[in-house]
């Protein structure tokens, strides 16, 4: 590519082609990237599964229901406030 097309080129295909370039000459780094993405996928996909179970839903049925845990817990009100009434 000559000197002339590359100012025309704009900045983000520049960069597109830099990295694009990069990755296309690795050998050993095209490795790494490949165990580097398994590794997330299992820290974001497999051990969400594992270690963070949908514990609301085995407390509440309702959307409703649910709002009202999480605000109980986090305001440690065990009673439910009722809007109508909240003024008295």
């Amino acid at each position: 590519m000559s000197e002339n097309q590359d100012i025309n080129r704009g900045f983000w295909s520049r960069v597109f082609h830099l990295y694009y370039d990069g990755f296309r000459s690795m050998t050993v780094g095209k490795t790494l990237w490949l165990i580097i993405g398994i590794k997330l996928f299992i820290f974001f996909f497999v051990l969400k599964f594992l270690l963070f179970p949908d514990f609301l839903s085995t407390k509440c049925d309702t959307d409703q229901e649910k709002a009202e845990y999480v605000r109980q817990q986090l305001t440690g009100n065990q009673e439910p406030v009722d809007a109508d009434h909240a003024d008295d």
